[in-house]
């Protein structure tokens, strides 16, 4: 074998090769690596740096709150027509029923909307958690109200509310007589009736509203905010806004349960 510089050839030769072989190596996982961010389409990428940032789950939870929201003004609307009888809400129920695909999109809308929901709040809650891992020696909540103290409670009682909901008046298979009409489509208004004949059920209907009406009137305030309305000339307008709003709300849906435990129905 022969020497370069005092190295036999032989030596040199395979470590320059492994050098060689570590420079492709490298080369290999670099490009790996642009290949993959290059696969990534840029506005999904600035999507995913803006979710990752506080204000960003904030946001989201501002979008999915407001179609939140939305579809709780219009299930109260559709609701109230409980009041004009039996042919007005039967009539109401069988009209959803005929959107069809479109109701189910609508549905697909909401059910993704409540995920994301969740989602965020519990990536919030973990991320302020982790921020501060030590507890308050004396915590006292001087600036907070009690709806916004009792967010991360009426998050879970609401999710558990909407599946007995469906159960119970919807898929009725929470329900004492659930019954449907010679059409096929359910008989609502019977059903509205026999299912709060019950008084366990109004007051679980009654409690959830009241949670329903503590998330509300935070959400909408914080929904506000997030959006930049928060000033000293708004914040005032908007909390009475969201305590207005919610205030109704919680009347017009307690009031059905209510109404037909205390028999003023047809």
């Amino acid at each position: 074998m022969g020497e370069i510089s005092g190295w036999p050839v032989s030596y040199n030769w395979r470590r320059f090769r492994g050098i060689s072989y570590n420079k492709e190596l490298f080369s290999l996982q670099e490009g790996t690596e642009r290949m993959s961010a290059a696969s990534i389409p840029l506005p999904l990428a600035r999507a995913a740096r803006f979710y990752e940032s506080t204000i960003g789950k904030k946001a989201i939870m501002a979008v999915t709150g407001v179609i939140g929201f939305g579809f709780v003004i219009g299930h109260l609307l559709g609701n109230l027509q409980f009041y004009l009888g039996p042919e007005a809400l039967n009539h109401y129920g069988a009209k959803l029923r005929e959107l069809g695909p479109l109701l189910m999109a609508m549905r697909g809308v909401l059910l993704l909307a409540l995920v994301t929901h969740i989602v965020a709040a519990f990536q919030l809650w973990r991320q302020n958690r982790k921020a501060r891992p030590s507890r308050y020696v004396k915590w006292q909540p001087t600036k907070s109200s009690f709806a916004s103290r009792t967010m991360l409670i009426s998050g879970p009682i609401l999710l558990a509310f909407i599946v007995y909901h469906l159960m119970h008046l919807t898929w009725g298979t929470a329900h004492p007589s659930y019954e449907h009409l010679p059409s096929g489509t359910p008989n609502v208004y019977h059903n509205v009736v026999a299912g709060f004949s019950q008084p366990v059920a109004v007051i679980a209907y009654i409690v959830a509203m009241a949670f329903l009406g503590f998330h509300l009137v935070h959400g909408v305030w914080s929904m506000f905010q997030s959006i930049g309305w928060n000033h000293p000339k708004y914040t005032p307008v908007v909390k009475k806004f969201a305590a207005g709003i919610t205030a109704l709300i919680f009347i017009g849906n307690i009031s059905i349960p209510i109404a037909v435990l205390l028999g003023f129905h047809q």
